[in-house]
């Protein structure tokens, strides 16, 4: 397949899609974004934030009785876990709009087959197809888009807990 009949195909998916089909790549591509940082950020950034927490804890550590220790070691997780976390609820929201906007596009798209019926009929076949086929294109973007969002953010959450528990195991071993 050349570029110019990829091209062709992807437009006339686009053309059928209409508008929300415009909507829900928009909203997939910032929800590709935001995974995409989030990886990023564990593989590049995350070790330097650990590090930093850790000399934070050695500093502050000898001066402190057992409780405020525990608390400390509470606070520095927390810290921690707010940084993985960082825009998780973001992508949560994303993979819940991207279903409602395959839903909005559905409708739009039924709307438009009962205008074809209230005009022509059911003789009309090509434009209820239309309208049947913006319904359809639709929703399956907002689903398929919304699930592969679904799998990344439970595995960020994932990631975010084990690093949690991980990291502190290694400030309480590391007294």
């Amino acid at each position: 397949m050349n570029w110019t009949e990829y091209k062709d195909g992807l437009a006339a998916l686009f053309e059928q899609g209409g508008l929300t089909l415009w909507a829900i790549l928009f909203a997939s591509i910032l929800l590709w974004i935001l995974i995409i940082e989030r990886y990023w950020f564990h593989w590049r950034q995350m070790g330097d934030v650990r590090s930093r927490l850790r000399a934070d804890w050695q500093a502050t550590r000898k001066d402190l009785d057992d409780e405020m220790r525990f608390r400390r070691i509470r606070a520095i997780v927390a810290e921690l876990i707010a940084e993985s976390n960082r825009n998780l609820p973001a992508l949560q929201a994303l993979t819940g709009i991207l279903p409602l906007l395959g839903l909005l596009g559905t409708v739009s798209g039924m709307i438009k087959v009962f205008e074809v019926i209230t005009v022509f009929g059911t003789g009309n076949t090509r434009g209820m197809a239309s309208g049947i086929s913006e319904a359809l294109v639709t929703t399956m973007a907002g689903l398929f888009t919304a699930l592969s969002g679904l799998y990344f953010v439970a595995d960020l959450e994932s990631r975010s807990e084990n690093l949690a528990l991980r990291f502190e195991t290694e400030l309480v071993e590391g007294e």
